[in-house]
């Protein structure tokens, strides 16, 4: 089953490259293989969250709340 949050939208670096997030699937994708930094300490709780929503620990909602601290942090737009 795909866990839906809330839709969020990111672009690295001011880049023209956007990445949409609508699952806890898609958040772990983007954390674990499109993000700038891996040792920040947004980024590691980001993926924390992430893996206690996908067991049911938290609500998928957490997950986006999370990504938006890890984005501010890696210097990632979101796009509203």
């Amino acid at each position: 089953m795909r866990r839906k949050i809330p839709a969020l939208t990111l672009r690295k670096d001011g880049g023209s490259t956007c990445r949409r997030i609508n699952t806890v699937r898609d958040a772990v994708e983007t954390l674990l293989e499109h993000w700038p930094i891996d040792d920040g300490e947004e980024y590691l709780t980001a993926v924390h969250v992430c893996l206690d929503a996908i067991h049911g620990r938290i609500a998928p909602g957490a997950v986006r709340d999370a990504m938006l601290r890890a984005a501010e942090e890696a210097g990632v737009s979101v796009l509203q």
